[in-house]
């Protein structure tokens, strides 16, 4: 018994020290790195020219296979999680220091998406909710029209997300929230790596290049539905704001990055 105690003590304080939840927040954020990769692969079902057909056959299994429900239910613990777990440790951090430096050089000290991953983390964090009240809480709650697939009716999510992809200020949020989403992967890709204790200068350049294409490739891919699919109905273009998508993150996270990878060879050694 006392050994028990002792044990679950030495799991309880470790969890709840800042290593601890860091540790905790790099495990959460490898969870939903891998959730956006299947995600985006059901999403892009989407821009199949069927009529839809291939993402309400997506969206029916998603809705109704146990297993799915059940990963599901842990994934919104897992997002839950990795919000309360950031902002305690915050919260903490302020603590610590509650007198922020006079004078910082930007660009020297930390990356912009390192200092601002609160920020970053609250737009992705707005978009969530907007999204799944959106189509989540449709789906499950009412409020979607019926179709006929495979010979049984089912909600016809394909029609719903058509009707709000038509709207272009609806689009121009998707996208926003994807620019902040690329940057808040760009630097949780790399710190959550640095904290499993995977930061080597043999290795370390790999993670880097890998977590940048991942931020840029991955949010690029979700914003490219919505725009997709409102060219498709619409005349009007948004070519401008995509441009502005695909330059800022490039500029952002592939030339500006370079300066913190060669500090961070150069401290790993």
């Amino acid at each position: 018994m006392a050994t028990a105690t002792k044990t679950t003590n030495w799991l309880v304080d470790m969890l709840t020290s800042t290593l601890g939840r860091k540790l905790i927040m790099a495990l959460t954020g490898i969870f939903l790195i891998l959730f956006l990769v299947v995600h985006l692969l059901g999403n892009l079902q989407l821009l199949k020219d069927d009529g839809g057909v291939a993402f309400n056959r997506y969206a029916d299994f998603m809705g109704h296979n146990p297993l799915i429900q059940a990963i599901s239910i842990g994934n919104f613990f897992f997002i839950l999680l990795h919000i309360v777990t950031s902002i305690m440790l915050t919260v903490r951090n302020r603590a610590a220091r509650p007198v922020q430096y006079a004078y910082t050089q930007e660009g020297k000290s930390s990356a912009w998406s390192s200092r601002n991953m609160m920020l970053l983390g609250t737009i992705v964090l707005i978009f969530l909710v907007v999204h799944l009240q959106a189509f989540w809480a449709k789906s499950k709650f009412g409020g979607l029209s019926e179709t006929s697939l495979d010979g049984k009716s089912v909600h016809n999510l394909y029609d719903a997300t058509q009707v709000a992809f038509a709207e272009n200020w609806i689009v121009a949020i998707y996208v926003l929230s994807m620019i902040g989403l690329a940057f808040h992967l760009f630097h949780g890709f790399k710190s959550s790596f640095q904290t499993l204790g995977l930061n080597h200068k043999k290795y370390s350049p790999f993670i880097h290049h890998v977590g940048v294409a991942f931020a840029v490739f991955i949010p690029a891919a979700y914003a490219s539905i919505p725009v997709l699919m409102f060219l498709k109905q619409e005349s009007m273009s948004l070519f401008a704001l995509v441009g502005c998508f695909v330059l800022a993150l490039v500029f952002s996270m592939v030339i500006k990055p370079k300066q913190e990878l060669k500090k961070s060879e150069g401290g790993a050694g």
